[in-house]
């Protein structure tokens, strides 16, 4: 079970273990960070998103 990378939550998966949420990549980096929809409605833009992340 993944974790929301802004707030902690838990995401929920969906059918064949698909998340439910969003999955951000911070450019020239391999490293990807889940987002739950809840904080992506919340922030709005990649930017914003990319620096709240813990």
């Amino acid at each position: 079970m993944a974790k929301c990378n802004v707030c902690g939550n838990k995401l929920a998966e969906l059918f064949l273990g698909k998340l439910k949420g969003t999955v951000v990549k911070k450019e020239g980096s391999n490293k990807q960070y889940n987002v739950c929809f809840e904080c992506q409605k919340k922030l709005g833009s990649k930017e914003e998103i990319l620096k709240k992340i813990k």
